[in-house]
């Protein structure tokens, strides 16, 4: 299989870990993978075709990238986007000490984008309503059992997520197999038999992209905002319906737990950056109180 190579020397220091991790789906992902030797490695579905790409980074500041597979050009033509080279926060203000203290933690902080909404789309439906436990399993078993395995000398296990023909090729027990429950498959289901025309939300971005999102059944407000955090690295898109982020910032910013409203109001000051002030508040460690409810996880293969 023929490899692909591109040397990139980005005009400003690049943090390739913090870039990457929105799209890392547990320490198990089959997707994403870090080997011993520091080499982040990705799977993704293109346009030409599935694709695996390795990025390095060098003492010189540069970013030097391998690919393999039908999307292989395709990956390394989207490098700089993945690492937020098209990511504009002029303009931003810090409107509270601790969003002012979080950007001095992490002043490489750049929001990525893939470019692609489908293979981002599936591990953020499998996300609504459950656990992180329950949705990392559930991503795992269908990227093992319907994905591809990825292209190039990979790390052993890592696959490409499923392609819409394969989620609509699963069949009603292996949906319980992989733990996903009715509601959840269904959204899969609606938005592989239109993904092809998912992929404009990335072109419209904004309001207008999640907006274009939100018409397939099953994805609501919180689903196209971590869509678009990823696909097209929306400064905007707050997951309002989250069951830990509004708690997380309204500690870090007043104190106390606030419901959706509540972090509406808090980080109107932000518009049109407010996923922004999340996103340092996430890098720089701040995270929700240890104690209150939690929900338990079920597995639905026991049903």
């Amino acid at each position: 299989m023929p490899e692909l190579f591109r040397r990139w020397e980005p005009d400003f220091p690049v943090d390739v870990s913090s870039a990457i991790a929105p799209l890392r789906r547990g320490r198990g992902d089959p997707c994403l993978r870090q080997d011993g030797a520091g080499r982040l490695w990705l799977t993704a579905n293109t346009e030409g075709g599935p694709g695996t790409l390795v990025l390095v980074c060098r003492m010189d500041g540069a970013v030097e990238a391998k690919a393999w597979g039908g999307g292989a050009e395709l990956l390394l033509d989207g490098l700089p986007a993945l690492l937020g080279a098209d990511d504009d926060d002029s303009g931003f203000v810090a409107h509270h000490d601790a969003v002012a203290w979080a950007r001095r933690q992490r002043p490489l902080l750049r929001l990525g984008a893939t470019g692609r909404v489908w293979d981002v789309l599936i591990p953020s439906v499998l996300e609504q309503k459950v656990t992180g436990h329950e949705a990392r399993r559930s991503w795992r078993e269908l990227c093992r059992r319907f994905g591809e395995p990825a292209p190039g000398p990979t790390p052993e296990g890592m696959r490409v997520p499923p392609t819409p023909s394969a989620i609509r090729s699963i069949v009603d027990w292996n949906w319980h197999k992989a733990g996903v429950d009715v509601s959840r498959r269904r959204a899969l289901l609606a938005a592989a038999s239109v993904a092809p025309r998912l992929e404009r939300a990335v072109e419209l971005r904004g309001a207008e992209g999640r907006a274009l999102l939100r018409k397939v059944p099953g994805i609501g407000v919180w689903t196209a905002a971590e869509i678009a955090q990823r696909a097209w690295g929306d400064p905007d898109a707050v997951s309002f319906g989250d069951f830990h982020i509004p708690t997380v910032v309204g500690h870090a910013l007043v104190g106390r737990a606030l419901d959706d409203e509540g972090m509406r109001a808090v980080l109107a000051p932000y518009a049109p950056q407010r996923q922004r002030a999340v996103r340092y508040l996430e890098a720089a460690g701040f995270s929700r109180p240890r104690f209150g409810p939690r929900y338990p996880v079920r597995d639905y293969r026991a049903i």
